[in-house]
């Protein structure tokens, strides 16, 4: 199977790695470490060094819970780090819900829009993107942070996420996005519940997604539903941090799957994870049962 090309993106010929960059102070599992602008500089350039593909530069938390932050506050963290990572070479990726933002961002250099409302948090994005020509991530998405876990209600989560995405997709072709420039990402952990095996399913059948001809994202990184399936004997949820080794394992499964991208806070382990899923793919013809290698 022919890795997916996206236009104006990196096209390696296997799945592509997007570091993250959150310049806020209270994103879920790292706020507030990279907030101030010299430093989130840095760790871009620092994760493309470990072998990111793209950064995804964000402003705003959407961790459960989270409150809007203004667009002139989400403005101020974001376009001095993605003009500072742009002027250095490095695609960059818009991470944000707002048309006004995701114009100025792409105007400062990022190549990528990522909204993870699909267009829903503001209906002049899709229009907005249409205008600056540049790939949009259109993520699965029933409500902002404070509420979207009590949306997590589905009869079956894989056919109603897909028909949720295509309706969505509609939408935005409408507003004359180009059709080669959407990227679909099923929304892991956004109105998913953990309790009920939302991710898993979506994970276990993400040919769903593939499926429909668009590239997937994938964004597993540190997610709830990792932290509950590794929890302790006492039935606490292991904490974001520690579960950067099952986020490679869902890595190589999502490459192994036919994701264009994953979307990881740890790069190195996760850039190995995609290369290994695209020498197995690469070698998926009819198996060799002439050598003679010993068992």
């Amino acid at each position: 199977m022919t890795a997916a090309v996206v236009p104006g993106l990196p096209a390696p010929g296997r799945c592509l790695v997007m570091g993250v960059v959150n310049v806020t102070p209270d994103s879920f599992s790292d706020g507030g470490t990279w907030f101030d602008a010299d430093k989130a500089i840095r760790h871009g350039l620092d994760l493309v060094a470990e072998g990111a593909d793209l950064i995804d530069v964000g402003g705003e938390s959407t961790r459960p819970g989270a409150q809007r932050v203004s667009r002139d506050e989400e403005l101020r963290r974001v376009i001095p780090v993605i003009e500072a990572l742009s002027a250095a070479g490095v695609p960059v990726s818009i991470d944000t819900m707002r048309a006004e933002v995701a114009e100025a961002a792409v105007a400062a250099g990022a190549r990528l829009v990522n909204d993870v409302s699909g267009g829903l948090a503001d209906p002049d994005m899709p229009r907005a993107v249409a205008a600056t020509g540049v790939p949009y991530v259109v993520m699965h998405w029933r409500g902002h942070s404070h509420d979207m876990q009590t949306r997590a209600i589905y009869a079956d989560v894989v056919a109603e996420v897909r028909e949720e995405l295509l309706r969505r997709v509609d939408a935005v072709l409408a507003e004359g996005v180009d059709p080669a420039m959407i990227v679909l990402d099923p929304g892991l952990g956004f109105a998913k519940s953990p309790d009920a095996g939302h991710n898993w399913s979506l994970l276990a059948h993400l040919d769903a997604l593939t499926g429909t001809g668009y590239p997937v994202l994938v964004g597993a990184s540190r997610k709830r539903f990792l932290g509950k399936l590794l929890a302790g004997p006492d039935g606490v949820p292991r904490a974001f941090t520690d579960c950067d080794d099952a986020t490679v394992a869902v890595s190589a499964l999502a490459a192994a799957a036919g994701a264009w991208c994953v979307r990881v806070h740890r790069v190195r382990p996760n850039a190995d994870a995609v290369r290994i899923a695209a020498a197995v793919r690469a070698a998926g013809g009819p198996a060799d049962h002439g050598g003679s290698a010993g068992r």
